[in-house]
């Protein structure tokens, strides 16, 4: 039961557990695997506050998102401004900002992953196209690394050399997402003229994105692409193994599952291959649960999760 875990998070105060169930609903209606995940596998103490930076995270994205460069700035600089008026005073007009400043008053760690992630948010505002491989490196390490160490953060072992181990693995673990992302996204980016790939990955292969605007590139050529990028996607899967083994006995099963499910997006985009220009791929749902149920064995859970489920 939520109720139970508030609890166990030590989470009193009624109108902090208020605001702490509004950010749950949403993150399950917006990302239900990863909360589904996240409430089977993650330790209790530690659910609510993931979740809040999982809504937080979201709701960053979703406000500078919309419209050309100069609208994202503006939704940035306004945003930026609210979030550090929480963080300061504690009060905020937005419900997932309120919820924010108790989790960094719960874990003061999190202040500078804030921080850090609303900097690397200037990336993604500003980009448009990757003419290389070394920009795209550039925004998964200045962005997409800051937002996954939002919730990552509170998984960070102690000890320096096995803190930066950690990290390290994460960076590889979101190199590998955010190039899947990339090719799960390939057909709506076309259409928005925002892709993912890069000019020089498209220009090995003889494309570039006018050809696959037009539909007219050859399928042959799409299909390497998507094949070598894909390659590329899991070489750095397996450079984020590591992530398990330096992670808290409590956190592995958490680790394992992710690893696992982005897998199965791997294998599932590796199939689409030319398809990816005019519509999404996605791994199964059976597949996911299948990486879940598989964590719920090793932990013994399965009897009682396989009959319940999440509940709340």
């Amino acid at each position: 039961m939520w109720e139970r875990v508030l609890d166990r998070a030590g989470i009193r105060e009624p109108e902090a557990r208020r605001g702490y169930t509004a950010q749950r609903r949403a993150v399950r209606r917006f990302a239900p695997a990863e909360y589904t995940a996240a409430r089977l596998l993650l330790p209790a103490p530690l659910q609510p506050d993931v979740v809040v930076l999982v809504a937080f995270m979201h709701e960053t994205d979703d406000r500078i998102d919309r419209g050309g460069p100069p609208e994202r700035e503006e939704a940035l600089r306004r945003w930026r401004a609210l979030t550090d008026g929480a963080l300061a005073t504690g009060a905020s007009p937005h419900p997932v900002l309120r919820a924010l400043a108790r989790a960094v008053d719960r874990h003061p760690v999190l202040r500078a992953r804030v921080r850090a992630f609303l900097d690397g948010a200037a990336l993604e505002v500003a980009w448009e196209r990757f003419g290389t491989e070394a920009e795209v490196e550039r925004y998964v390490e200045g962005y997409s690394l800051p937002a996954l160490m939002l919730s990552m953060g509170l998984l960070v072992p102690g000890g320096e050399a096995a803190s930066a181990g950690f990290e390290r693995a994460c960076l590889a673990l979101i190199t590998a997402m955010q190039r899947i992302d990339f090719l799960e996204d390939l057909a709506q980016d076309v259409r928005e003229g925002r892709v993912g790939v890069s000019d020089e990955a498209l220009a090995r292969h003889g494309l570039t994105v006018r050809d696959l605007r037009a539909e007219t590139a050859r399928a042959d050529r799409v299909a390497e692409l998507v094949a070598g990028r894909t390659d590329a996607a899991v070489a750095f899967l397996a450079a984020a193994r590591p992530l398990v083994g330096l992670a808290a006995e409590a956190h592995r099963p958490f680790l394992r599952a992710v690893l696992g499910v982005q897998e199965l997006r791997a294998a599932a985009v590796r199939k689409a291959g030319a398809s990816l220009v005019v519509r999404p791929s996605g791994p199964s749902p059976l597949g996911c649960g299948v990486v879940l149920l598989r964590e719920l064995v090793r932990r013994g859970l399965l009897p009682a999760a396989a009959r319940r489920g999440p509940r709340g």
